[in-house]
């Protein structure tokens, strides 16, 4: 896949942001997996200035609403932090089939390193009214629902579906 048409025009400003695993693969399926991209979002947010308003994470993707002084050094960061620790963890599981799957990715995109991990590019849209962000909470929320894991979206874990109904997440988030 080439780069996404979708580029973070403004990086200080509020943006929807989703990210795919190569392939569409199925990695965020354990839970020490998932909670890499939160302790990333953690550490981002604590020491690089990362507002985070709103998150879900998939098996396969996670979409998320932010803003930060340099929106671009923030998504660049995690993209190839969380690559290379999701990587050893799947070293350490000897999940070779998944490897094999990232190493063959990478015959397309790279020639500096052994695997693919994130499709090549961002989804990353401007968010420049309180209608769009209510309407792209909404849908991060609602994917879950929609997938038919969940009923109500706040029963997703990782999710800040349970942030907007008063409850405790996993992650914290910034007021909106």
């Amino acid at each position: 896949m080439g780069r996404s048409r979708y580029t973070i025009t403004e990086p200080d400003k509020l943006h929807f942001l989703t990210r795919t695993v190569v392939e569409w693969m199925p990695v965020f399926t354990r839970p020490e997996t998932v909670e890499i991209l939160l302790n990333c979002w953690r550490y981002q947010r604590e020491n690089q200035g990362l507002k985070l308003y709103g998150y879900v994470v998939l098996e396969n993707h996670y979409h998320f609403i932010a803003q930060a002084a340099n929106l671009n050094q923030c998504v660049s960061g995690f993209k190839s932090f969380t690559a290379r620790k999701i990587i050893d963890t799947l070293k350490q599981r000897n999940a070779e089939m998944l490897l094999k799957r990232l190493r063959y990715a990478k015959l397309a995109h790279k020639q500096d390193r052994e695997y693919q991990f994130w499709q090549e590019g961002v989804h990353a849209e401007l968010i420049f009214s309180e209608a769009i962000m209510r309407e792209k909470l909404d849908y991060i929320h609602a994917n879950p629902v929609k997938r038919g894991y969940v009923n109500m979206p706040e029963h997703w874990r990782y999710s800040s579906a349970s942030h907007y109904v008063g409850q405790t997440g996993l992650l914290e988030i910034d007021a909106w």
